[in-house]
């Protein structure tokens, strides 16, 4: 796929990756073999008949490639943009056994972005513009009045989860925490990874399926679960995410400069602090800039922190490239952009000005020992070390936790000792009315992995209610 040059795309926040062309899109799904037994649709979370989309795709049935694809997945545009199809449907491709996988990932983006543009569009206040949307509003004639159910969260999995039941005749409403809809999407992933325009799109579109949207509502601080419960809704779906930041525990990490990459990525993506002063979130960069990880986020913050100015991004990582758990594209395009590795590194003390700004950081080399629980080998001190490089910028992006504001609330939800909600594998906890799914449940994980819990969690709920109707 085409992208920006890397010279350029520093200079903005506009989209990477350009999508593909017609001709480009047609010519890959002409590689596809249409096996009799798939395996890519056994590697997608939310079971998309990916074969039969690529088909339509190479037919020119670009209106039915979409239709196929929304039978299942109400995300399309998102998915085909940040979804890690190389580590799931991709990888099962018969043809990556001999050579390349067919680009599963570009192809879907290719067909949400010919609806986005040909067909039609449901705006901000719910009317439908011209033409006829390509994958259709059911009109199921539901009975009124309809179950109530509310969705906590309208992440991904909570967008999904939304949608199926909606479909399916439920009067739901999410409840999101935050002023926008979208929960990581919005404020989690970068401009120029996903433009907000698609997700509010995207939000939309579910929206005219029935679901309704209440913004700045706090579960179990706004209301309580048991308040909903008392004012009609009957079952109950937490798709939070795990939005509490884990910090180094290092000295120095509470001078001003140091921000989780929670904090980080929030004033950018959602408050739009790279418009300052069109937008009144200001951020604070500096000439050298340090993220503390090796995933997706850590990537995302390393890239933002480049386009607002930095002249030095270094990823500090305490394991080797091979380690890292984020994308080979984000790693290679923050290659492209000129962010600096420092590998086999840890930061473990911070120093600052006399008014307690970050000015240097002093790292410690590592070497790799045996494996850990997570498979990879970990990480041992090299003793003797120590080296200081300036730095007016930290961001931690080791990971994030559940965060306790909720689950305080509900005391009959059993937790696991690291405080995330038991579920099991239809997403049913020790509540019978409630259910929760992805990183809530599971600990950080992608957006489509949220979304296939979403899935479980509709089909769960459905079937409650219906065994539970009066």
């Amino acid at each position: 796929m085409k992208k920006q040059a890397a010279e350029e795309r520093i200079k903005n926040f506009l989209e990477v990756a350009l999508g593909l062309s017609e001709e480009e899109a047609r010519a890959e799904a002409k590689r596809c073999i249409q096996c009799k037994k798939p395996g890519c649709v056994a590697g997608c979370p939310v079971e998309i008949d990916i074969p039969k989309f690529i088909g339509l795709i190479r037919d020119g049935k670009y209106d039915k490639a979409i239709n196929a694809i929304k039978e299942k997945n109400s995300l399309p545009a998102v998915c085909g943009r940040v979804c890690p199809q190389e580590e799931q449907c991709e990888v099962k491709c018969v043809l990556g056994k001999k050579g390349k996988p067919i680009d599963i990932g570009s192809l879907e983006r290719f067909a949400a972005d010919w609806e986005l543009s040909n067909g039609e569009r449901v705006t901000g206040n719910g009317k439908r513009e011209q033409n006829k949307t390509a994958y259709p509003v059911p009109r199921t004639p539901y009975p009124v009045p309809r179950i109530k159910v509310a969705i906590i969260g309208s992440g991904p999995g909570g967008l999904t989860c939304a949608a199926d039941l909606a479909r399916m005749g439920y009067d739901v409403t999410l409840f999101e925490s935050l002023h926008k809809a979208g929960g990581v999407l919005v404020y989690g992933i970068p401009e120029f990874r996903l433009p907000k325009s698609i997700v509010k799109i995207e939000t939309e579109y579910i929206k005219s399926l029935g679901a309704s949207l209440k913004v700045d509502y706090v579960i179990g601080k706004t209301v309580t679960i048991q308040q909903l419960r008392e004012n009609g809704f009957r079952a109950f779906y937490i798709g939070t995410g795990a939005g509490l930041p884990s910090f180094l525990g290092i000295e120095g990490e509470n001078l001003n400069g140091v921000y989780s990459a929670n904090e980080f990525l929030t004033r950018i993506n959602l408050m739009k602090s790279y418009l300052f002063p069109e937008y009144d979130t200001p951020i604070k960069i500096g000439k050298r800039v340090g993220v503390v990880g090796g995933g997706n986020v850590a990537f995302d913050s390393a890239r933002c922190a480049k386009r607002l100015g930095a002249e030095e991004v270094y990823i500090i990582y305490r394991r080797s490239r091979e380690e890292m758990p984020a994308r080979l594209d984000e790693i290679k395009n923050a290659e492209e952009e000129g962010i600096i590795f420092k590998l086999l590194t840890n930061p473990v003390k911070l120093y600052g000005d006399e008014k307690g700004w970050l000015r240097e950081a002093e790292l410690v080399k590592n070497e790799l020992g045996e494996p850990d629980a997570s498979g990879r080998r970990r990480p041992v001190l090299i003793k003797g070390s120590n080296y200081k490089i300036p730095m007016d910028t930290l961001v931690v992006a080791i990971g994030q936790g559940p965060n306790p504001l909720l689950l305080k609330t509900i005391p009959e939800l059993k937790l696991n000792e690291d405080g995330y909600i038991i579920a099991d594998e239809e997403c049913r906890t020790s509540a019978p009315d409630i259910f929760a799914g992805g990183d809530i449940v599971t600990g950080a994980a992608t957006v489509i992995q949220a979304m296939g819990a979403g899935k479980k969690a509709a089909k769960a709920i459905d079937a409650y209610l219906k065994s539970h109707s009066s």
